[in-house]
């Protein structure tokens, strides 16, 4: 029991409360609070987890879901896919061999995957160094330093994230990352100007100081976490996409020595599942190297402007996320996450 008594934050857990002496249940229990660090809209973290002797259940928490900028739980459920991948790979720290069944009950469209563990082969250094990197990870939305990316880095992360129909494409400079910039600016201009929009986005907007354990801190919208009251009074009133969109726009072509897109073959649920586990290994491999990232998904979630964005990058698949991609002067604090307690399901 000692080892399931984590500290509150889950971002300073060490691998050596991993109860190695108890039962695989508990071992995968354990495991579980590494997937709660994946990265998700809105910091929502629509997740839930069920456990068995030697299964984990990975179920959509849809009262979590943001209706408004994600009508059809996409970003929901590539978000749930994240935290499948760094389960597997926090697996794979403690010789752990993974299984996953993606949406293994076809009745109930909630349960999105089931992880079935068994004894596996020491892991090997590339692995203890993605699990290494899942505690040091941050969405970094600051402006990054414009330095040429090395040359082993594109192929390094299409290497490992180019799998189960899912492409990555780097883009660095030049007429292709304007026309994103442009689409990006646009998506932001669209998105502020929905009164419904904006009403959602405020009411994500959390102070982690006032103990919240979701949500966006009102220290990404330039004001004290604090103040995040205030933050989510004038989000909610005023149309500020102009400013956004300039602000974005800016932070792309001055603060972005690369673009990542990541793309898949076909738009189902499977899909976006491996979107999400492909997004968590290419995350901890850029972290593992001293990089960041931050999300820039507007144009994929303005539906006029996807087919846009998947012609202006020159892609052959269906664009699920883009990213933002360099190196920052100072890593921010990570986001809150939910206690344990309150995503793994009792029944």
């Amino acid at each position: 029991m000692a080892a399931m008594q984590l500290h509150e934050n889950l971002w300073e857990r060490s691998d050596a409360e991993f109860p190695s002496g108890g039962t695989l249940e508990e071992q995968l229990r354990f495991l579980i609070g590494y997937a709660t660090l994946a990265p998700s809209g809105h910091n929502t973290q629509p997740w839930l987890f069920g456990t068995g002797p030697d299964w984990v259940d990975v179920i959509a928490d849809r009262t979590r879901a943001l209706p408004i900028v994600d009508p059809h739980d996409r970003e929901l459920t590539i978000s749930c896919g994240a935290a499948i991948g760094l389960f597997e790979i926090a697996a794979r720290r403690f010789s752990l061999q993974t299984d996953v069944a993606l949406s293994p009950d076809g009745a109930f469209h909630d349960h999105l995957a089931q992880i079935t563990v068994s004894e596996g082969q020491p892991p090997s250094d590339a692995e203890i160094a993605l699990f290494e990197a899942i505690l040091t990870r941050r969405t970094d939305r600051s402006a990054y330093y414009m330095e040429a990316l090395p040359d082993d880095l594109d192929p390094a992360c299409r290497d490992i994230s180019e799998v189960d129909g899912i492409n990555v494409r780097f883009v660095e400079s030049g007429p292709i990352m304007e026309a994103i910039a442009d689409l990006v600016s646009k998506g932001d201009q669209i998105q502020f100007d929905d009164p419904s929009f904006r009403r959602e986005l405020a009411a994500w907007v959390h102070s982690f100081r006032l103990g919240s354990r979701d949500g966006m801190s009102g220290a990404g919208f330039g004001v004290p976490d604090i103040l995040a009251p205030a933050a989510r009074f004038v989000i909610r009133t005023f149309d500020l996409g102009n400013n956004v969109a300039a602000v974005d726009k800016n932070k792309i072509l001055a603060g972005s020595p690369a673009l990542v897109l990541l793309t898949s073959t076909a738009d189902h649920v499977d899909d976006w599942l491996n979107s999400g586990r492909a997004l968590a290994r290419l995350l901890l491999l850029l972290t593992s190297r001293g990089y960041t990232a931050s999300f820039l998904n507007q144009p994929i979630e303005v539906d006029e402007l996807r087919p846009a964005l998947q012609d202006a990058a020159r892609a052959t698949g269906l664009p699920q996320i883009l990213l933002r991609v360099g190196r920052s002067e100072r890593s921010p604090a990570p986001s809150a996450r939910r206690a344990l307690s309150d995503v793994i399901a009792t029944d």
